[in-house]
């Protein structure tokens, strides 16, 4: 499945969500990342998210596409993360 995530986290855990994110994903832009998972994975993301984050103060919002085909994609400005790099 394609994943979106995007975040609000309070700045103290910032970096902690980015180092952990992008043994996943994509970092598209600040506070974003996407790519392919399996379920494994993304339930591998959500307990490692949840072992970072505080919910009384931070956010997470995961979107699940069937595939990166079924999403259209659009960027305007400069890309500050190309998707074909790998981290």
């Amino acid at each position: 499945m394609y994943v979106i995530i995007a975040y609000d986290v309070n700045v103290d855990r910032v970096n902690r969500v980015k180092k952990f994110l992008r043994k996943y994903l994509h970092w598209i832009q600040n506070s974003l990342f996407e790519g392919e998972l399996t379920e494994a994975d993304l339930e591998e993301v959500r307990i490692g998210l949840n072992e970072i984050i505080h919910k009384e103060e931070d956010m997470i919002v995961i979107y699940r596409l069937p595939s990166e085909r079924s999403m259209k994609r659009e960027v305007i400005g400069t890309e500050k993360s190309k998707m074909g790099e790998i981290i």
